[in-house]
């Protein structure tokens, strides 16, 4: 069974998330985004936990649906933790995302880790232990419980972050590496950078939104063709069978907020060969540059640009709708024209990853306004312009050149 999966999201408990980030706007924005399985989230946290306990059935074996929906949607138990501690000589700061099979299981998780940090001061809770002992409560607690290092690449927060990370996964795993069989390469980063490193060719490359909004959900995701199930999700992720995980979905990631190296403070943005020549030294404030992902993932390669392993699975980069719809018409995300337009789009063709993905131009052009269908086509041909984020900054993505006139577009599209 083909499906997707957003296996890392956050919920109104999450510190900087919106509070509509509850169960019941999860359920309908999935089926809306055409999400089948998405992240419960934050089970670390009580009140959350709670929620889920009271809110959730299970379904299928090791996924969840909201009691009362008649939603397709399914939960499956996730959620994300903060390690800080030290370890040879240095400070890590290590983002986790722990997976569960079932709400029990999650009980046991909770007991331990709440005896180690403050789990009801953060969705994403800060724990002062090694990513390790992380693993090997999960483990304890289950031992269909998997770990996956969240946005990998990041670099203040990651296994290879070059703020506080580690160059392998074996200096931050010791004898538990062998659990490790997948990572998520986050926002910053795709597949295809992650190739350039060998030692991650049995690693499955996961992408997720890591969403704050119910409008990002799905932003990154995960198709597979397999049981739905918690054990059909994990056997994927434990044994790589490329042959169940189709693709995943991904940002550009020149979009995400930490690609080039740079400072946002001096306003200065920098590629690899850039901040060599400046000894990554900031030009302006003469400090150290925050060394960005790009950067990073060139300095573990043993591979060249390009380079692609036997069995890769594939990805394809997209850009949400209602992005595309704003830009499309020169107005904000937010604004009603965007709403409208993306409303009557998703609600004419199935669902967001239809229209997305898989929609025929005629489709497309039944139901949405003529500069839309343009920039769909335009994002899955890759016809885009992307200033590199940096530094906690926001790449900026562009689908229509400068000075090009929508009417001009709405012609040809028509013609």
């Amino acid at each position: 069974m083909r499906f997707i999966a957003d296996l890392h999201i956050h919920s109104k408990y999450a510190r900087a998330t919106s509070p509509d980030m509850n169960l019941e706007n999860l359920d309908v924005w999935a089926h809306k985004k055409g999400i089948d399985v998405i992240s419960a989230s934050d089970f670390t946290h009580p009140e959350w936990f709670k929620e889920l306990s009271k809110k959730l059935e299970e379904s299928e074996q090791g996924l969840y649906k909201l009691k009362g929906s008649t939603l397709p949607t399914r939960f499956i138990l996730t959620t994300e933790v903060s390690c800080i501690y030290s370890k040879n000589d240095r400070v890590r700061r290590i983002h986790l995302l722990i997976f569960a099979p079932s709400l029990a299981v999650v009980a046991k998780i909770n007991a331990q880790l709440g005896i180690r940090g403050k789990l009801g001061s953060d969705g994403r809770p800060i724990l002062g232990m090694d990513a390790k002992e992380v693993l090997k409560i999960a483990l304890d607690a289950s031992p269909e419980c998997m770990i996956v290092p969240a946005h990998a690449w990041t670099p203040w927060f990651s296994i290879f972050g070059s703020k506080s990370g580690f160059d392998t996964i074996e200096e931050c795993f010791d004898e538990y590496t062998k659990y490790i069989t997948a990572i998520e390469t986050g926002l910053s980063s795709d597949p295809a950078m992650n190739w350039r490193l060998s030692a991650l060719d049995d690693i499955n490359l996961i992408s997720n939104s890591d969403s704050h909004s119910l409008a990002k959900i799905g932003r990154e995701a995960n198709i597979f063709d397999t049981e739905k199930t918690y054990k059909g999700i994990s056997d994927v992720l434990k044994k790589k069978d490329n042959k169940k995980f189709l693709f995943t979905v991904e940002f550009f990631p020149e979009e995400g907020r930490y690609h080039y190296d740079g400072h946002r403070l001096c306003k200065l943005s920098f590629a690899p060969a850039e901040s060599k020549k400046h000894n990554n030294i900031c030009p302006t404030c003469k400090k150290p540059l925050v060394i960005g992902v790009l950067n990073r993932v060139g300095e573990l390669a043993d591979r060249k640009e390009g380079e692609k392993p036997e069995n890769a699975v594939p990805f394809k980069h997209l850009i949400p709708l209602q992005e595309i719809i704003a830009e499309a018409f020169s107005v904000g995300v937010a604004t009603k024209r965007t709403q409208e337009e993306y409303e009557k789009v998703v609600s004419s063709l199935k669902n967001e990853f239809y229209v997305l993905l898989d929609a025929t131009p005629l489709e497309l052009k039944d139901v949405a306004s003529p500069e839309v269908v343009e920039g769909i086509m335009r994002i899955r041909e890759g016809k885009v312009q992307i200033e590199p984020g940096y530094d906690g900054e926001y790449g900026k993505i562009s689908i229509f050149k400068e000075g090009e006139q929508r009417e001009d577009i709405t012609q040809k599209s028509l013609f």
